[in-house]
């Protein structure tokens, strides 16, 4: 058997432990076998890495007679007797009697009838909580309970349990124990090099998965976690940096001029200066233009951070060097206002041409969206043809058939998430000879930990201060309907001063299962009540074309003071002269969209103030509190995966149990960078490929090619 094979052997491989099966071990038999699948366990691999989800620590047990009421303790106890009975409203109520030879005490469970079936096949438990006093006795209402059986260590590992699948933590345990003893043998091979572990000061493979199940102390397993998590957050980052690899590498860019004369018209025609984040920003890019290969780049920017010039510095590159340039944007709304805007940024900037008898000629620039056609349309796509555009604005449309670039030398895409394979491969098929630059913009600010792992495959650079000028944006909390006069009065008032205001709702129209605000009936309720002095309009998605059009540049022209809409409005429209933000049901809305919101004001030289309007406060609402506090987009976003949780890697689902199972996005952050670093030194040293193929085998036996797939579509 290979578990039992003699020394002198390579140590065992992740692949070989995942080819034996549980079954092998001793107390195995087919209804144990049965009972371990439910939890995902086939072979000696997911037993080994079906982690304990916390460990108690014995050292710090208190004895019943030293435990004070008031206080939170773990204590040690022995269950003595288990009595269930119905109260009132038909709800169940569990009572055990527990001591530990210095005293005894009452467990009350509501609601959970399952714990007598627990308490009465156990003789010991660590339970965790308050300690209470009622009636003269004391006692712990619902606390953690963990069954550890007879098992007398000082460090007991508690590993997940089901309660459809009986199956104890200490029968997992013993298990565990037994599989360890039994590659005692041979070990664990560790295929990541020396070096690397010592620099970051992280413990033998086998060392770790024995101190995370075996720990002696919880200093020995927190050393073990941290290790593990490296080896998860590793792979993970050499699947990414092997395809950002493997994609340079098969494809040729276009080495463009950084510092030509363009250039420099552009950044001396602007009014103001660029703020040093967007310097940071511009000279990160440079150096991936200036490169034989093509760039890969996410630029994350605040709202209002200025992303929009450093798309335009970039498109200018290539235009420089005899090439075109395109932004893409996701609605045909954005798309306009973006033509709009960079026209109005680049006024009238020439190009140095020598060809050209006068030394130079104007910069032709073009929108492309559905909403284009007939001779119009015609003459843009002629243009790209034959190079006299020489930067395009427009929808995705920009790569469907039909549109062909004489050299297309950058590509900005705006607000797109995931600009994955697929589109790559339609811009490539768009340049002649060599693959376009591409710049990926975001406005929802992610921690650079993550997107360094969310967008693995791309470089970052961020843009984390707003230009001078900007006015601050003051965000308040008005709970419950006694607080929302306030929030009318200042619309009134805003109005009167010759400003507008946005109300935005979560739904179009009323629900009967969700009572939050529907845009509809908030317009009609408004128009009649608060804020009837006023010119209301209403804005949502499932309005005619035409009719948001008119809404929309009703709004913008000052016709309509108040704008009822629904997120519609949350990315791309720029009314500098709106002042007020009324979000509705803010507590439905997450971190990220609110801030996105929030963004649609404060673009003017006026004070601006977000309303979050909620229902009665019962108690903290922390992510309220969060955009009350802070307006800055990155500390937001850290905020928001420290109460959401990350989320998977692997799929698209944005909640729930993460697919790392000791790494943690928000935990491990400078484990994930130095995790990033690691891989592209493994990758970049790799000659054939042989040196870290061990490494690329476990790469290849955790991560499923979908797995792989999804993480390289960022």
């Amino acid at each position: 058997m290979i578990l039992a094979a003699s020394t002198g052997e390579r140590p065992l491989s992740l692949r070989e432990l995942a080819e034996i099966d549980v079954d092998r071990l001793r107390g195995v038999g087919e209804q144990r076998r049965r009972a371990l699948s439910e939890f995902g366990i086939e072979s000696v691999l997911d037993l080994l890495t079906h982690y304990p989800r916390r460990w108690i620590d014995r050292t710090n047990q208190m004895r019943i007679s030293d435990a004070e009421v008031g206080t939170e303790v773990l204590l040690v106890v022995e269950v003595r007797s288990v009595e269930e009975r119905t109260v009132r409203n038909r709800r169940k109520m569990v009572t055990a009697k527990v001591g530990d030879g210095s005293g005894q005490i009452s467990l009350v469970f509501f609601n959970q009838p399952w714990r007598a079936r627990q308490l009465e096949t156990v003789k010991s438990v660590a339970v965790h909580g308050r300690l209470e006093e009622y009636r003269g006795f004391r006692q712990m209402t619902n606390p953690l309970v963990d069954p550890i059986g007879d098992r007398t260590g000082r460090i007991v590992p508690i590993y997940p349990q089901s309660e459809k699948v009986r199956l104890s933590t200490w029968e997992i345990g013993g298990l565990v124990e037994q599989a360890l003893r039994r590659c005692e043998p041979r070990g664990i091979d560790d295929p990541v090099p020396i070096e690397y572990l010592e620099r970051l000061g992280l413990i033998d493979r086998f060392a770790a998965i024995r101190a995370i199940h075996t720990p002696t102390s919880m200093a020995e397993a927190q050393d073990a976690r941290r290790r593990l998590a490296f080896d998860e957050l590793l792979r993970v980052q050499l699947a990414l940096v092997r395809r950002k690899r493997e994609l340079e590498a098969a494809s040729r860019g276009v080495e463009h001029i950084v510092d030509g004369e363009l250039i420099g018209r552009f950044f001396s025609s602007l009014p103001f200066p660029l703020t040093g984040a967007q310097r940071r920003a511009i000279a990160e890019i440079s150096s991936d233009l200036a490169l034989p290969r093509p760039m890969h780049r996410l630029l994350q920017g605040d709202v209002g951070a200025g992303k929009t010039l450093v798309a335009v510095a970039t498109l200018l590159v290539a235009v420089q060097g005899g090439h075109q340039g395109a932004l893409m944007a996701p609605t045909e709304v954005l798309a306009e206002q973006h033509h709009s805007g960079i026209t109005g940024l680049l006024g009238d900037l020439r190009v140095p041409d020598p060809d050209n008898l006068f030394g130079d000629r104007p910069l032709r620039i073009e929108l492309l969206t559905n909403r284009v056609g007939g001779q119009e349309r015609r003459d843009v796509l002629a243009g790209l043809a034959d190079r006299s555009v020489d930067l395009v604005i427009g929808t995705h449309a920009l790569i469907q058939e039909g549109v062909d670039f004489a050299s297309l030398g950058a590509v900005v895409v705006d607000e797109q998430h995931r600009f994955g394979v697929e589109q790559r491969a339609a811009l490539r098929d768009k340049a002649s000879e060599r693959m376009p630059d591409v710049l990926v913009m975001t406005a929802t600010p992610i921690p650079r930990t993550a997107a360094m792992t969310v967008y693995g495959d791309l470089d970052v650079s961020v843009l984390d201060e707003l230009p001078p000028g900007r006015t601050p944006i003051v965000t308040r909390w008005a709970a419950g309907p006694m607080s929302e006069p306030q929030v009318w009065e200042q619309v009134r008032a805003e109005v009167g001063d010759g400003r507008q205001a946005y109300v935005v709702c979560p739904l179009i129209t009323e629900s009967e299962n969700l009572e939050v605000a529907s845009a509809e009936e908030t317009h009609e309720r408004l128009v009649s009540t608060d804020l009837s002095s006023l010119r209301v309009g209403l804005l949502h998605g499932r309005m005619a074309q035409a009719d948001k059009e008119e809404a929309m540049n009703s709004f913008r022209s000052g016709e309509l003071d108040v704008l009822v809409a629904t997120t519609v409005i949350e990315v791309g429209v720029d009314v500098p002269n709106a002042t007020v933000m009324v979000v509705l049901d803010a507590d439905r809305f997450g971190i990220a969209q609110l801030h996105q919101l929030r963004g649609r004001v404060g673009r003017g030289e006026h004070a601006s103030t977000c309303w979050l309007v909620t229902g009665e406060a019962d108690g903290p609402n922390p992510r309220i509190e969060a955009l009350v506090a802070s307006t800055d987009g990155f500390e937001l976003a850290e905020v928001d995966l420290d109460l959401r949780g990350e989320g998977t890697l692997m799929s698209t689902a944005q909640k729930g149990r993460s697919d790392l199972r000791l790494a943690s996005l928000r935990r491990d952050r400078e484990l994930v960078a130095e995790a990033r670093d690691v891989a592209f030194s493994i990758v970049d040293a790799q000659s054939d490929g042989d040196d870290a193929a061990p490494l690329f085998d476990e790469v290849s036996l955790l991560l499923s090619e979908d797995d792989e797939a999804f993480l390289t579509k960022s």
